[in-house]
């Protein structure tokens, strides 16, 4: 009698997913909504959710922000600086730092060492971008701040996922922190 070997299957391959991530445009979309984001809960949310194994952050740098740097590194963000100009309109100075061409070169040195990525902006400057990686099958999501993104991702609408939509997982809270958890004493 032939005993048949029993044949091990392998286990499908985890992709590989980073996150390329326009910090201004993620942090001035939710400010317009009137809250702002936990870095920290929106890392984790990245990993929990889409199993992001790196998120590329870029970032305008200005020299006096070094602990919010060290705050996002500490966080999981891989930071990709992009040095600044002051603009000075009047006695208004604004601090310019365009991370678009950081973002689409970076996206494209890294292209061979993920399986799909997540591209965080609403702004239609990364079109082009989102266009490519969807014919070579290696775009996941498009995040967007709120509903005010880019009509050019219009065919693309199937891919995106407002973070507004997270918001209660996303958000940062001052004060005491909500457990959940009611406790009673007796009187």
């Amino acid at each position: 009698m032939c005993m048949k070997k029993r044949m091990k299957e392998k286990p499908a391959k985890k992709e590989i997913i980073f996150a390329f991530i326009d910090s201004q445009n993620l942090n001035l979309g939710v400010r317009s909504q009137g809250w702002r984001i936990d870095w920290r809960k929106f890392r984790q949310y990245l990993n929990n959710k889409f199993g992001v194994e790196k998120a590329f952050l870029f970032i305008g740098y200005v020299f006096y922000n070094q602990k919010l740097y060290t705050h996002l590194q500490k966080a999981g963000f891989i930071c990709v600086f992009k040095p600044t100009l002051e603009i000075k309109r009047g006695k208004t100075i604004t601090v310019k730092g365009n991370v678009d061409a950081e973002l689409v070169m970076h996206t494209m040195i890294e292209l061979k060492n993920f399986d799909k990525a997540i591209i965080v902006s609403g702004d239609g400057d990364f079109y082009c971008l989102v266009e490519h990686l969807v014919n070579i099958k290696k775009f996941l999501h498009l995040l967007t701040p709120n509903k005010h993104y880019s009509k050019l991702y219009k065919p693309y609408s199937g891919y995106i996922v407002q973070i507004d939509w997270i918001r209660g997982s996303v958000e940062y809270k001052t004060g005491k922190k909500r457990t959940g958890i009611s406790v009673r004493s007796k009187p």
